[in-house]
């Protein structure tokens, strides 16, 4: 997949410093360097997250600043970080687990569904979990079917549990200062083939509201709503369709839990046509719950049915040439798009 560079909306919470280029892994690097020094109760435990700085180098560093007693390298036991994440959360502090791969959350489920997502409503609402879990999804990274889920519908299913997934550098940080500031747990997917994306960021601080979509790109023909890595190939769609005169808006719900429904549903009934993209199973998947929204609240202005892209129901392969076809590409979009407005 390639990596453009990208400009992406502002929210409101921005504040007025110079804008500059940085890619999404600096954006997460910076705004993890920069909650560690505003307060003392975070910390950042994983695996590999020290010396490696992961496997994706996007902590590289912060170990030499803030030491080993907040950049904490773990034991190989998923269950036992995010266990100890929801204990030192639940005593007071602000603590971000690291789990390397996605794929690796199922090790953690039960302390993520069963203690994490319920601690508040089982006691009484005496007890919080500010707990940030970061995590990845994402294929075409050639690590086979292991390495390679986009998971994100798993935990959006879980209430108690609120999910971000960034698409730019600017989201990326703005929605993670959020999740660290939260006082609920929070599941935050990078796509890790979106580390080297580009994108203006401002120097100053701000964060970005959960549950406020974001249009990346306005227009009057067709909605293309896209989650994470797929808002780049939305975009890269709606400029296909921009010369074939098809107006394409791009909605990034940013958020699946909690989801900006109004957003979808008024682009929806503002173009009549709207196609769901998510690199997520297509099965009982994000697609799924994002089209049942739309269908339900725009089914009087819809000139044709909500259509969904997702990624095949396959095990992701490891093979280069049939990798690639498992996951929704613009040239897909684009083809579908054409078909709901009548363009074939």
């Amino acid at each position: 997949m390639s990596t453009p560079s990208v400009v992406s909306s502002q929210s409101s919470q921005a504040g007025t410093g110079q804008m500059r280029e940085v890619t999404l892994g600096q954006a997460i690097r910076e705004t993890l360097a920069e909650e560690l020094r505003r307060d003392p109760t975070v910390f950042i435990m994983g695996e590999d997250v020290a010396e490696a700085g992961t496997p994706f180098k996007v902590l590289s560093g912060l170990v030499e600043e803030f030491g080993p007693q907040r950049i904490i390298d773990s034991p190989i036991s998923e269950a036992g970080i995010s266990g100890l994440g929801v204990g030192a959360a639940m005593t007071g502090m602000r603590p971000i687990i690291d789990i390397m791969f996605g794929d690796f959350i199922g090790l953690a489920m039960d302390q993520i569904v069963n203690q994490a997502a319920k601690v508040h409503y089982m006691s009484g609402g005496k007890l919080r979990v500010p707990l940030v879990i970061r995590t990845t999804l994402g294929a075409t990274r050639r690590t086979a079917a292991q390495h390679s889920q986009s998971l994100h519908a798993w935990v959006s299913h879980i209430p108690g549990l609120k999910v971000a997934l960034p698409s730019t550098p600017y989201d990326a940080k703005g929605l993670l200062k959020t999740a660290i500031r939260d006082d609920n747990p929070v599941i935050f997917f990078e796509d890790k083939m979106m580390y080297q994306l580009k994108g203006q960021v401002p120097d100053d601080d701000y964060t970005i509201p959960f549950g406020v979509a974001d249009v990346k790109r306005a227009g009057t023909d067709i909605t293309l709503v896209a989650t994470s890595s797929m808002v780049q190939i939305a975009l890269a769609a709606a400029e296909q369709l921009a010369e074939l005169d098809i107006s394409a808006e791009v909605v990034d719900p940013r958020t699946t839990t909690p989801l900006d429904k109004e957003t979808l549903i008024a682009s929806a009934q503002k173009t009549s046509r709207a196609i769901v993209i998510d690199e997520g199973y297509e099965r009982y998947g994000v697609t799924a719950e994002l089209a049942a929204v739309i269908a339900d609240g725009a089914f009087y202005y819809l000139d044709a049915p909500v259509k969904r892209l997702g990624a095949m129901d396959v095990p992701v392969p490891f093979s280069p040439v049939l990798e690639d076809q498992t996951v929704p590409t613009a040239e897909a979009v684009t083809q579908l798009a054409k078909t709901l407005c009548g363009r074939v």
